[in-house]
C-alpha cells in the first residue's frame, strides 16, 4: 500500500508540475538530445567560425594550418579534448552522420535539425576537399599529438607547431583513402537534392580516392607513424569494401557493387563481428550489402550480429553492452545504430527495442546521464581543454585541467566515454577512460537518436489511427 501511495504521489506531481520521469525517454527527449549533439560538433570546429550560436565561448583558431607545400588546411574538426585533426576518424564520423541522414532524415526534420546536420557534415567535407590536393594525395593529419599533449588551454590561444602529414603514391594508405572516399560518397547522397553542384564535386573526390585506395595498397599508419599510437588500424580490407559499397549507393553503378562483393570475399569479412567501430566496419558493410542486395547471406550475417549483441554479448549489471573500457558508450551506440536499421530490414522488431534500451541507458535510465547538459546528474567535468577554460580575459592552463570544479563552458551534447563493466563511473576531468569525448563517440549515437525519433513518430501515428 505504501508503494502504491508513493507511486501515485510522484506521478501526480509529474502531471501537476510537468516533471519529467528521468528514466523514461520519449520523442521530445530524443529531439532535445539530437540538437545538443550537433552543438557538440559545433564546439569541435577548427578554422574561421562565422557562427558560434550555442557555443559563444568558441572563436577562430588554427587559421594558419598548412600542408607541406603551403596548401590551406584550415577548417575541419578537432578530434577530441585535444587540437589534432585526424582525418581517419573525422571521415568515419562524417560517413556515420551522413548515413544517419540517409536512413532517418525524417527524424532530423522532426527535430528541426535537418539543416544543422547538413551543415555539420559540410564542415567536414569542405575540409576534406582541401586535404585532397591531388588525385593520389590526401592529408591525413594536422598537428602533432606529442606536441599537443604539452598544451592545455583554448584553441584560439595555440601557438605551437602544427605539422601536416599525408598519404601519396610512395606512402599509400588504403584505409584512410577508402574511409575518405566513403565520407565523400555518403555525403554526396545527402546533398544531391540540396546542392547538385556540390554533390557532384563530392562524388568526384570519392571516385578519385577510391581509385587511389585500390591502386596503391598500404596502411595509413605506416605513412603517418604518429597515428599508430592513437588510431591504429589492423588492415584496409574493410575500408576498401566500405568505400566500394558507398560508391555503389551514390552512383548506382554495378561495378562498385561487384568490387564490394569481391573485397568481401578476398578479405574474408564473412565472420560475425564483435563490434562496429571506426577501425572495424564489417557489421556496417554487412548491413549495407543486405540493404542493396537483399541476399540471405548478408541478411543472415546482420541477424547473427544483432542477435549475438542483444542476447550473448557481455553486459554491465544494468544492461549496457560492454565491448571494452575505451569508448564504452560509443561501442554500444554504434551497435544500436546497426540493429535499429536491422529492424528496419524486417529482421527482428526486438532489435529496435534493444537499440532504444542502449540509448536510454546513456540518457539516464540506469540512474545518471552520460550526455553533457541532458538529464539527471550529467557529466560536469568532461575531459576537454577548451570547455575547462574560464571566460576571457582570465587565463587558462594546466590549473584548469586539475580543477575539481565543473567545466565553466558546458560542452552540450557530448557523449562521454562512459562507465566500466560494473557500471562504475567517475566524473573526473583527468580520468579520460570515463570522461573522454571524441568526434566518433557522438556519430553512431546521433544517428540512432534520429532513428528513434522516426520510431516514436510511427508509434504515434499508429496510436492516433486506433483511437
Amino acid at each position: 500500500m505504501k508503494y502504491f501511495i508513493h507511486f501515485y504521489t510522484i506521478n501526480t506531481l509529474w502531471i501537476l508540475f510537468g516533471w519529467a520521469n528521468p528514466t523514461e525517454f520519449d520523442l521530445d527527449s530524443y529531439k532535445r538530445v539530437i540538437k545538443m549533439s550537433l552543438l557538440f560538433y559545433k564546439a569541435q570546429r577548427s578554422g574561421h567560425l562565422p557562427d558560434t550560436t550555442g557555443v559563444p565561448w568558441r572563436g577562430d583558431s588554427a587559421l594558419n594550418d598548412q600542408g607541406q607545400n603551403g596548401e590551406d588546411l584550415s577548417g575541419g574538426y578537432y578530434d577530441a579534448s585535444d587540437y589534432v585533426k585526424f582525418s581517419f576518424t573525422m571521415a568515419f564520423t562524417t560517413t556515420m552522420l551522413s548515413w544517419g541522414v540517409i536512413s532517418f532524415d525524417e527524424g532530423y526534420r522532426a527535430a528541426g535539425q535537418y539543416e544543422n546536420v547538413l551543415d555539420a557534415v559540410k564542415w567536414a567535407t569542405d575540409y576534406f576537399i582541401k586535404c585532397h590536393v591531388s588525385k593520389n594525395e590526401f592529408y591525413g593529419q594536422v598537428g602533432d599529438f606529442d606536441i599537443d599533449l604539452e598544451y592545455w588551454g583554448r584553441p584560439e590561444d595555440m601557438n605551437m607547431s602544427r605539422p601536416a602529414y599525408k598519404i601519396d603514391e610512395e606512402r599509400p594508405g588504403s584505409d584512410l583513402a577508402g574511409e575518405a572516399a566513403a565520407a565523400f560518397a555518403s555525403s554526396s547522397i545527402i546533398f544531391k537534392d540540396v546542392n547538385q553542384t556540390y554533390s557532384k564535386e563530392l562524388l568526384r573526390h570519392a571516385i578519385e580516392l577510391f581509385d587511389f585506395a585500390d591502386n596503391y595498397k598500404g596502411l595509413y599508419q605506416e605513412a603517418i607513424p604518429g597515428a599508430k599510437n592513437f588510431y591504429e588500424n589492423g588492415g584496409y580490407g574493410d575500408e576498401l569494401t566500405w568505400s566500394a559499397i558507398w560508391l555503389h549507393k551514390a552512383t548506382g553503378e554495378k561495378k562498385y557493387l561487384k568490387k564490394a562483393i569481391s573485397f568481401y570475399e578476398t578479405f574474408r569479412l564473412k565472420e560475425r563481428p564483435n563490434e562496429f567501430y571506426y577501425n572495424k566496419k564489417v557489421a556496417g558493410i554487412q548491413l549495407l550489402l543486405a540493404e542493396v542486395t537483399r541476399s540471405s547471406e548478408y541478411l543472415n550475417a546482420v541477424d547473427a550480429f544483432c542477435k549475438y549483441s542483444m542476447v550473448e554479448q557481455t553486459r554491465t549489471p544494468k544492461g549496457l553492452v560492454f565491448i571494452e573500457k575505451f569508448g564504452t558508450l560509443s561501442h554500444a551506440a554504434n551497435i544500436a545504430f546497426i540493429c535499429l536499421q536491422a529492424s528496419e530490414l524486417g529482421l527482428n522488431a526486438k532489435y529496435a527495442d534493444f537499440a532504444k534500451e542502449q540509448i536510454d541507458y546513456m540518457l539516464g535510465k540506469a540512474g545518471r546521464s552520460f550526455v553533457v547538459g541532458f538529464g539527471a546528474n550529467y557529466p560536469k567535468k568532461p575531459h576537454h581543454a577548451a570547455s575547462s577554460c574560464p571566460n576571457r580575459p582570465h587565463p587558462c592552463g594546466w590549473k584548469q585541467r586539475t580543477s575539481p570544479e565543473p567545466n565553466p563552458q558546458p560542452l552540450y551534447g557530448a557523449l562521454v566515454s562512459g562507465p566500466n563493466k560494473n557500471d562504475y563511473y567517475q566524473d573526473t576531468r583527468e580520468e579520460f577512460l570515463f570522461n573522454e569525448v571524441t568526434l566518433d563517440y557522438n556519430a553512431g549515437f546521433q544517428g540512432t537518436l534520429a532513428g528513434l525519433i522516426v520510431r516514436e513518430l510511427r508509434r504515434g501515428e499508429v496510436e492516433s489511427q486506433t483511437e
